[in-house]
This record gives structure tokens, C-alpha cells and sequence, in this order.
């Protein structure tokens, strides 16, 4: 298979998650509508930090077994700053955005009834427009990991495992998407297809730029630092949503629905792992 190939089955890997991002586009969806989108983004980003905690832990531990010292200190100092970097890097992110607003809360709380309600309107609007372009980047994030790893196999002559690895990353894609544009639909933001468009190209384009850099590159540390980038920043994400599904009420439904979309993770990761990757 050509480096074009590999490259353009990669683009579609990546490109799968506009599946799910339609979902945005829903006009006033029902309060329990909202708290399921909402409890199945959890579900799905849930997964996503296990199998990213997973991956990055595991040159680490390959290393520790074989007794590689230096690497496996090495590795965990990476996936540990990669990992603070992406969580507390977000919590300060959110910090500065608060401050910013600060002055646009008080002069909605001083304003007339229908400025107020409009002011309020656009900030919670703004608020989840944020949060789904955070979950973009922590997906594109963990997407240019998985790029990475289709390139390595495609550079090492394992093309029926790159293969493999595509047919699987492009299933968990697609169903990324809902989570990307869970936060909007809670919200009762409808964003534009340009919006989406953009967000779509966040969270999958880096798995065509992974696997066109993975073909020429090979190295362990690069993509252990990425995935602990991207776990720091889904686990920030998993915390804001968690507290969006707690406002809703809806305890029993989002239960259910968390398990839901843990499940349909590991659905998604069936054929890759039925396969001995």
C-alpha cells in the first residue's frame, strides 16, 4: 500500500467523527434529550481516558519490566507532565475566561430584565461553545496519537495492522462527534455548519497528521507526551460535564446513559482488540 493510501485511509479515520456532529443541529431538544447527550459524551470521553491512560502508560511498563531504569523514567515523566499540562492547563484556561467575563456578569445584573436575560443567554451560549471546543482539542489530541500509531505500523510494513487500526479508529470517531456537541445541545445552542465544520476539523483532522508524521517518524516518547496531553484534557472535560449532568436532575437517566456510552466505546474498540492489537 503507497504512502497516498495510507494517508488518504487515514483522512477518513479522522474524518468519520462529522458522523456524529449533525446531532448539534437539533432544534430545542427535550430536557431528558439533553441530559442523555450529555450522560453519553461522559460515557464515550470516559472510555476515552482509559484507553489513553492505557496507551501511554505502556512504554513505561514495558520498561519497567524489562528493567530499562532510564526509559521508564524517562516515559513517566513525560506522560506525568503531559498530563498536568493538560488538565491544570485547561483549569487555568477556564480561570482567565471567568475573570474576562466577570465584568460582562455585573453589568448583566445591573441592566434591565430583558438585557439581563439576553446577556445570560449569550454567556451560557459562549460557556458551551468553550466547553465543545475543549473536548475537540482533547480529541484531536488523542486523534494525532492514534494518527501516530497507524504511520509507525504503515512505516514498519504492517500494513494489515495499520489497516486494522483505521477500520477501528474511524468506528470510536464517529461516535466522538456526539460528544463534541453534547455541551451545545445541552444548552440549546444551535451552532452553524460552519461551527461544526471547524470542530470536526479539531477533533479529526490530527489523525490524517498524525498518520502522514507516524510514516516518517517513530518515536515512543512523542506520542506519549501527546496522549498525556490528551488524557489531562478529556479528564477536565469529564469533570465539566459531570457537573452539567448534576444541574440537570435527571440522576437515574444519566446513569444509565454513562453506561451507555461507556459501552459504546468499547463496542467501537471491538474489532481492533478481536484482532490481538
Amino acid at each position: 500500500m503507497s504512502s497516498s493510501q495510507i494517508a488518504l485511509l487515514g483522512a477518513i479515520a479522522g474524518l468519520t467523527i462529522f458522523l456524529g456532529l449533525p446531532v448539534g443541529r437539533l432544534r430545542n431538544p427535550a430536557p431528558r434529550l439533553k441530559a442523555s447527550l450529555n450522560a453519553v459524551a461522559i460515557g464515550i470521553l470516559l472510555f476515552l481516558l482509559w484507553d489513553v491512560l492505557g496507551q501511554a502508560w505502556e512504554p513505561t511498563d514495558v520498561a519497567l519490566t524489562d528493567k530499562e531504569w532510564g526509559k521508564a523514567a524517562v516515559s513517566g515523566l513525560v506522560l506525568a507532565v503531559g498530563l498536568a499540562i493538560g488538565l491544570v492547563g485547561l483549569v487555568r484556561y477556564d480561570r482567565w475566561m471567568a475573570r474576562r467575563s466577570a465584568p460582562v456578569a455585573a453589568r448583566k445584573s445591573e441592566g434591565p430584565g430583558a438585557a439581563a436575560a439576553t446577556e445570560l443567554t449569550r454567556a451560557q451560549r459562549s460557556s458551551a461553545a468553550q466547553l465543545a471546543l475543549m473536548i475537540a482539542i482533547g480529541i484531536g489530541l488523542h486523534n494525532f496519537a492514534e494518527g501516530l500509531a497507524i504511520g509507525n505500523s504503515a512505516a514498519s510494513g504492517e500494513i494489515s495492522l495499520a489497516v486494522l487500526l483505521i477500520i477501528g479508529f474511524g468506528l470510536h470517531n464517529a461516535t466522538e462527534g456526539f460528544g463534541i456537541v453534547a455541551p451545545l445541545a445541552a444548552e440549546g445552542t444551535r451552532p452553524s455548519w460552519a461551527m461544526l465544520g471547524l470542530l470536526g476539523l479539531i477533533g479529526g483532522g490530527p489523525t490524517f497528521v498524525g498518520t502522514l508524521i507516524g510514516e516518517r517518524v517513530v518515536n515512543d516518547t512523542l506520542s506519549v507526551a501527546f496522549l498525556g496531553l490528551a488524557a489531562g484534557s478529556i479528564l477536565y472535560v469529564v469533570i465539566e460535564l459531570l457537573a452539567v449532568a448534576r444541574r440537570s436532575g435527571l440522576k437515574e437517566l444519566t446513569t444509565w446513559m454513562i453506561l451507555v456510552g461507556l459501552l459504546l466505546g468499547f463496542a467501537t474498540d471491538a474489532i481492533v482488540t478481536a484482532a490481538g492489537v
